[in-house]
């Protein structure tokens, strides 16, 4: 593919959207916001990056893109952790960028839902809910830059998951380009809608290789009275999962969210950020945050807390808590879980794995995957943190002290990951909980999806998508198509 060759394409997709918003190297425009992925691990190189206002533009971009047989990238915020968003380095791939279509459509009280672009940047909707007194519950570290649509196409988890579900459960109804550059309109905002396949929950999870999500209908829920969250000190991580169903026993649904931190994690964040304050973390091996959502009152809400606090004293699972005493020490405390990352960062580079296994089998699962790490990777150090409320585990490892990191990373990724995930599928779990499989997992999907599974995706893939261009090399390979 040559300049010339293209040249025309960039024409019209600059009549579609206007002028200013095709975005070529050959004009001189830096490009890298768009080619390099959120963790700075790859940097592809785009033909083009296009930002349309609306779904009729984008139905048009991609009625543009399939008469050249020019494959799409489409991207929200670019905040994934598998690069999932990015061009590949060939340089004939637009990039398909949704950031102008960031408004909100309409909020339903009535109906208790709220209808967006996919474009709109995920803490903006939890403001305009938040001003109308409701809740909307998905919540990330990245939610002041990640875009609903992307959310969406990711399935996204985060912190409350334990209560309100990822993001697929929160989702009505979706409005969709096909990759022929049709608009499926589905925002119907109906919680019942028995006519056939349920067509939105392809488009969820798919991660852009089906079609373009560009608006979407979502629920939202009344805003609770209060709000409390506590932080738990615990000798080990059975007694985590006893205190898991010690809180549902005694909160209920108003259990939204049950964090579980390893030492070794909280000691990044005390090192790199001392000004935390990371309580407990010294004398106990294992520390969990959790919250407690009351649509009674906060007095109703704190003594739930207290007696739950108690019931697991007694039982020996808890050893020492502390309740937050007002909204700037729950967010202190919330911070600290939050920060693990930053935290891994701050220490260098790190081999990440986000892995799902069923709650009661977690601690077998983490004191076995420990063991073979230690004695296979001497030195190397486990960050081991995340969703137990839900079973998605962060068991990330960090380089061993000492040692030159990169290299590190580059020889011991592949046969670590082999190890992690060959466990993972003794125990019946999943390589990847909530973050997805982009380009960085796509080789490892087939050693763990069975090929009946892999075969009916494949059939989807070529059926919505007969030519292959909407995200191409992400998520599935397609051989043969």
């Amino acid at each position: 593919m040559t300049a010339a060759s293209t040249q025309p394409l960039i024409a019209e997709l600059r009549r579609i959207v206007g002028q200013d918003y095709v975005l070529t190297q050959d004009d001189g425009a830096d490009l890298r916001a768009w080619e390099l992925d959120w963790r700075g691990r790859e940097r592809g190189k785009a033909l083009a990056v296009v930002r349309p206002a609306s779904t009729q533009e984008v139905a048009q971009v991609v009625r543009a893109c399939a008469a050249t047989r020019t494959p799409i990238i489409p991207q929200g915020g670019n905040t994934g952790m598998v690069v999932g968003s990015t061009p590949d380095t060939s340089g004939t791939q637009v990039v398909l960028s949704l950031t102008r279509l960031n408004k909100v459509r309409q909020l339903d009280a009535g109906n208790m839902t709220i209808t967006v672009d996919a474009g709109c940047v995920l803490q903006t909707l939890q403001e305009e809910c938040e001003k109308a007194g409701f809740l909307f519950p998905l919540s990330l570290a990245s939610e002041g830059s990640c875009t609903i649509g992307g959310n969406l196409g990711t399935n996204a988890g985060g912190t409350q998951v334990v209560r309100y579900g990822n993001t697929r459960e929160l989702c009505l109804g979706l409005e969709v380009v096909t990759a022929q550059g049709e608009i499926w309109d589905g925002l119907l905002g109906l919680r019942k809608d028995n006519t056939g396949y349920d067509l939105r929950h392809l488009f969820i999870g798919s991660e852009g290789t089906l079609g373009i999500i560009t608006g979407a209908t979502m629920k939202i829920y009344p805003m609770p009275k209060s709000q409390l969250t506590a932080f738990a000190a615990l000798p080990s991580l059975e007694a985590a999962v006893q205190l898991l169903g010690l809180a549902h026993e005694h909160l209920s649904a108003g259990l939204t969210g049950f964090e579980v931190m390893g030492q070794f994690a909280l000691s990044l964040v005390n090192k790199h950020f001392p000004q935390q304050r990371v309580p407990f973390w010294q004398e106990s091996p294992w520390c969990v945050v959790l919250e407690n959502s009351d649509n009674e009152s906060e007095e109703h809400a704190r003594a739930q807390f207290e007696r739950l606090l108690e019931a697991a004293m007694e039982a020996g699972c808890v050893t020492d808590a502390v309740i937050a005493e007002n909204l700037a020490q729950a967010k202190a405390l919330w911070h600290i879980r939050e920060s693990i990352p930053l935290a891994q960062a701050q220490e260098g580079l790190n081999i990440k794995h986000d892995i799902s296994i069923n709650v009661s089998r977690i601690p077998a699962f983490v004191a076995e995957t420990n063991a073979l790490l230690e004695q296979k990777f001497p030195g190397a150090r486990l960050v081991t943190y995340g969703h137990l409320g839900d079973g998605n585990l962060h068991y990330n490892v960090q380089a061993p002290e000492g040692v030159d990191q990169k290299r590190f990373l580059a020889e011991q990724e592949a046969p670590m990951n082999a190890v992690v995930y060959e466990v993972v599928d003794r125990y019946r779990g999943s390589i990847s909980a909530e973050h997805g499989i982009g380009s960085l997992k796509i080789d490892k999907l087939p050693e763990h999806k069975s090929p009946v599974a892999l075969g009916l995706m494949r059939n989807i893939k070529r059926a919505l998508d007969p030519l292959n261009l909407m995200n191409p090399g992400k998520l599935l390979h397609t051989e043969n198509h």
